[in-house]
Parts: structure tokens; C-alpha cells; sequence
């Protein structure tokens, strides 16, 4: 049985224990914090970093409102695929004179789709491999930075939609299908 201690001596215990953690010294933290591009120890910090952290702007939702949304901020024509087929003059009389070209990767996830789709379509066209030179350097050429890419050329050989999964084939399909 533990034995009974009084309340002097408790107040006493608890005086010790107040008095030792007044003198605790633990190991220094070191802080870090990303002022410009990259994280560095506060404690390295030159006089310029300093003015750096005192002078950057915070972001506020109130401040950011009174920033007024104009058409350019508005999103662009690769989001809608629908826009893709201009009906300019660029009219297509007839499918068979349309061509297209489909750029791919064999390592390509999304490649197979856009294969299968454009295999189904009636009118002449060309794979092309873009992990052969050749291919890299004709994908090069005509800005083709991802696979897959088919770009459609009317008779006259202007590029007239560019697509790069089935949603969008599918969209430029459907528009040609209510144009024509």
C-alpha cells in the first residue's frame, strides 16, 4: 500500500516540478519555409530573403473578386470539341474527299479507341508512329504534341479539326453529320 503523503508535501512536489521546467532546454527546431522557388531554414535567411517574405502578397477571396472575368478568360476552343469543324468555306461535300492522319504511340493508353474509331470511318487516311523518327519529326512539324492526335484535312488539304480521344471524334462526327 502506497503511503499517504500531506498537502505540504504535494504543493512542495509541485513547486519542484515548476521550478525544473522553467529550466528545460530542449534541441533547437529548425524552420523551414518557401519564400521564392524553394524551401530554405529560416535561420539561413540573408537580409534580401527577409524583405522577400515582409513584401509577399496574401491571397484573399475578397481582393480576388475585383478581378472582372472577360471573354479571354473564358475557356478555350480544345475544351469544345463541337467548335472544332468550322463551317467557313471549309464545307465538306463529301467525306470520301477528306483525309486525316492519326499520330500514335505503341505504348499509348488511349491510342486503341481513337484506332477502332477512325478504322470505322469512310474515308482514306494514314497512321503514323510517332516513336519512329520519321514519325517524331512529321508529328513535330505539324505541333503534334500528344498521342493520340488525328488532325482532318478538307479537299484542299486545310487542317480543319484536330481531336485526341473519342468524346471529340465523336462531337466532329455528329457536327458533320447535322451540317451535311
Amino acid at each position: 500500500m502506497e503511503a499517504k503523503r500531506t498537502i505540504a508535501e504535494i504543493d512542495k512536489e509541485i513547486e519542484e516540478t515548476k521550478e525544473a521546467l522553467k529550466n528545460v532546454h530542449g534541441t533547437e527546431t529548425e524552420v523551414y519555409a518557401r519564400i521564392v522557388g524553394y524551401y530554405r531554414a529560416v535561420k539561413h535567411w540573408n537580409k534580401g530573403k527577409r524583405d522577400e517574405f515582409d513584401q509577399r502578397k496574401m491571397f484573399t477571396l475578397e481582393a480576388s473578386k475585383e478581378y472582372d472575368i472577360t471573354e479571354a478568360d473564358g475557356p478555350c476552343e480544345c475544351s469544345a470539341p463541337a467548335k472544332m469543324i468550322k463551317a467557313e468555306k471549309n464545307e465538306v461535300s463529301d467525306l470520301k474527299s477528306v483525309t486525316y492522319e492519326i499520330y500514335t504511340r505503341a505504348t499509348c493508353p488511349n491510342c486503341p479507341p481513337v484506332k477502332e474509331f477512325v478504322s470505322h470511318l469512310e474515308m482514306p487516311g494514314r497512321a503514323i508512329d510517332v516513336d519512329t523518327k520519321e514519325g517524331l519529326d512529321e508529328a513535330g512539324k505539324k505541333g503534334v504534341f500528344a498521342s493520340p492526335t488525328v488532325i482532318f484535312y478538307n479537299e484542299a488539304g486545310v487542317e480543319t479539326a484536330r481531336c485526341h480521344n473519342v468524346e471529340e471524334l465523336e462531337a466532329v462526327f455528329s457536327s458533320v453529320t447535322v451540317n451535311a
